[in-house]
């Protein structure tokens, strides 16, 4: 799953009143504040993100600078214009982004998008990037809900979500082994060694599978048939 969003850099600047370093450029205050923005272009917090990075120019006493929350607000005093890297990190394995900052004092306010690409988001990161809008998935789940509830089936997506949890450890390796065996193309899963975490969108998988594992759950009595 690839999952695109756009992301709004703002820099706000302004003169201040301190002994200019070198004549003819004034000191400046300026701000760097990070937003995601939704469908509808409207600034949002970037809960998606742990973590931004700022490397500023290796003039600065600090040069490396790190915010835990959004908007990952970074101030600082100076009096020229440099180009910075950001580095934004999720909770994801090897979830690091960069992105190139030009910092410049041609206006007091000025705004940059990036469009960033998350691959495969674990289920968390899912739901916070739901925030801000659907992902590739959302409307074959949708289609798939819809063909659920006109259909009459052997089985209940719902229930069996409920299920699942209330396995065992075997019985969990054993779902696990049916579900990397009967998977089809449209299957969507994650599998995150280090994290121990095994995710899987219940609504991308074939209705053979889907039996499969409804009738699991009924022998194992963690769903009622």
């Amino acid at each position: 799953m690839i999952v695109e969003r756009k992301i709004k850099v703002v820099t706000e600047q302004h003169n201040i009143d301190k002994p200019a370093v070198n004549e003819g450029f004034p000191m400046k205050e300026w701000t760097v504040e990070i937003y995601i923005l939704d469908q509808e272009g409207k600034e949002k917090p970037a809960r998606c993100f742990t973590k931004a990075v700022y490397h500023l120019h290796p003039s600065f006493a600090n040069p490396v600078q790190t915010f835990l929350e959004p908007p990952f607000k970074c101030t600082n005093e100076g009096w020229g214009e440099f180009e910075m890297s950001i580095d934004l990190y999720t909770t994801e394995k090897g979830g690091k982004q960069t992105i190139i900052h030009d910092l410049n004092f041609a206006a007091p306010q000025y705004e940059n998008i990036h469009t960033l690409t998350f691959k495969n988001p674990s289920q968390a990161l899912q739901q916070i990037l739901r925030e801000t809008g659907p992902l590739p998935s959302d409307e074959e789940r949708k289609i798939k809900k819809a063909d659920g509830s006109k259909k009459k089936k052997a089985f209940d997506i719902e229930k069996m979500a409920d299920g699942l949890v209330k396995l065992g450890e075997d019985d969990l390796l054993q779902v696990i082994q049916l579900i990397h065996d009967h998977k089809d193309e449209s299957t969507y899963i994650q599998n995150n060694i280090d994290a121990g975490e095994f995710s899987v969108d219940l609504y991308t998988l074939p209705d053979p599978l889907l039996k499969m594992l409804w009738d699991l759950l009924v022998k194992q009595g963690v769903v009622n048939p």
